[in-house]
């Protein structure tokens, strides 16, 4: 973060450019900014306990980076404050829970149905800095994107953006969860506002009973290892038999535990056309996604997140996806093209679904009579 700052701006000069970044922010598309100092201590201690307790299961970067996580100045030396901001994501007209009812179409979790949040989320952060800068000169800062050791959740709660949920989100009163988070860690040594501390959940406990797989083990407390969104993203081996059935059509990510907060009522659509679903993957088949060639996946995953897990576990996942679909001429046809194919990881998974579709067919047949 160079330079370091020697700013001799007065307080009312460093308030009144608090509040000019907060409507640049606006007008960049974000739906909202607040301004955090870096104290990142009942944090720490939090993120401690659950490594503790191996509930970052094979995320190994989580723990890799020792306190650079949690203390700012440490990962960017100069840091004094971090200007934290969210960006809406869910498209319009885009279906949720009606996808999830319709076991023959895959889910993808609805913040991959468009580009990568984390590059134009980037540029945003950058051309922020760039009016901060031609307001007062050169100054230290380091924009972030889910792409280093930060406590985004952490930040956005004690810069006054939510209040963390029973399944560990971030909410808001006015957005509910759907958001990205992005920083700016500054040596500008800004007016902080006052973090969000009155926690709305109440006795409500909807995301721990929708949680798929049981992953919402204690309030604010999520399980990695048996999160869904950490099986078909995180994870690069086998899924665990004992949650392939819990696993549905989620092919990847989960939403459930968001969708059903009462909170998600208030979500609004995003107007940013680069989230707005691509190749249809917001309705898709799973037998049509599992029919992608390699060359298809490269193709039509450029520039998603889904690129990142690879053609290999995106074929796993979505076996697993045809494995509890409604029995069909169609899904087990797809299924015998991939019998043979030469990933060992693949071909588990497709056996493990073909042996779920056989038993299916034999239902239906005893069924008929």
């Amino acid at each position: 973060m160079p330079p370091s700052s020697d700013f001799s701006l007065s307080a009312e000069q460093l308030q009144q450019l608090a509040e000019r970044i907060k409507r640049w922010g606006r007008e960049l598309g974000f739906q909202q900014v607040g301004i955090t100092d870096t104290d990142l201590a009942v944090h720490e201690r939090h993120l401690e306990r659950w490594l503790e307790q191996g509930y970052h299961g094979d995320m190994g970067f989580m723990a890799k980076h020792g306190t650079k996580r949690t203390r700012p100045a440490e990962l960017e030396p100069g840091t004094q404050r971090v200007i934290s901001v969210r960006m809406d994501y869910l498209p319009a007209d885009v279906a949720t829970t009606k996808v999830l009812g319709q076991p023959q179409r895959a889910y993808v979790s609805r913040y991959a149905l468009g580009r990568d949040y984390h590059k134009l989320m980037r540029k945003r952060l950058a051309q922020l800095a760039r009016q901060i800068e031609q307001e007062v000169g050169t100054f230290g800062f380091r924009a972030f994107v889910d792409s280093a050791p930060v406590m985004e959740r952490a930040l956005a709660q004690k810069a006054g953006l939510g209040w963390f949920g029973k399944n560990a989100m971030l909410l808001n009163p006015q957005a509910g969860s759907l958001f990205f988070l992005g920083e700016l860690y500054t040596d500008l040594p800004l007016p902080v506002d006052p973090p969000f501390e009155r926690e709305h959940c109440g006795s409500c406990s909807a995301c721990r009973t929708a949680c798929p797989t049981g992953a919402i083990v204690d309030d604010k407390v999520v399980d990695s290892r048996k999160c869904v969104s950490y099986l078909t993203i995180e994870l690069h081996g086998a899924i665990p038999v004992e949650y392939r059935r819990a696993m549905g059509n989620r092919v990847y990510g989960c939403d459930d535990c968001q969708l059903v907060c009462p909170f998600t009522r208030f979500t609004r659509p995003t107007q940013e056309q680069d989230f707005a679903p691509r190749h249809d993957l917001d309705r898709a088949s799973l037998v049509t996604l599992f029919g992608w060639s390699e060359a298809e996946f490269l193709d039509k995953t450029a520039g998603s997140p889904i690129r990142r897990i690879g053609y290999e576990r995106w074929l796993r996942n979505l076996a697993v996806g045809l494995g509890n679909a409604p029995w069909s001429r169609d899904v087990e046809a797809a299924l015998w093209a991939r019998r043979a194919y030469p990933s060992a990881l693949v071909r588990e998974h497709v056996v493990w679904a073909l042996a779920e579709q056989h038993q299916k067919r034999g239902a239906r047949i005893a069924t008929q009579g």
